[in-house]
């Protein structure tokens, strides 16, 4: 393990990576010589499998008004005045 300061490890960054990567280090880093920060080798959480629902949702379901049908032709009157 390894403790550094911030400007040490703001000098050193590089080196410090390195060390994490190569070598499997943790760095911790210190502000006014508390630990406020650590630096670990990273792992990937594991990969969760995907879900395919494809069941609807019964809340999204389209309510229309009682009596219209959507494949009724419009009248003349219910075109727009630009579209007749």
């Amino acid at each position: 393990m390894i403790t550094v300061n911030m400007h040490e490890a703001k000098s050193r960054l590089s080196a410090l990576v390195k060390a994490v990567e190569e070598d499997g280090e943790t760095v911790i880093l210190q502000r006014n010589g508390q630990p406020v920060a650590e630096i670990h080798r990273y792992t990937a959480p594991p990969a969760e499998p995907i879900r395919r629902d494809l069941t609807p949702d019964p809340q999204l379901r389209a309510v229309l008004a009682p009596g219209y049908d959507p494949a009724e032709p419009l009248s003349d009157d219910e075109w727009p005045e630009d579209s007749r």
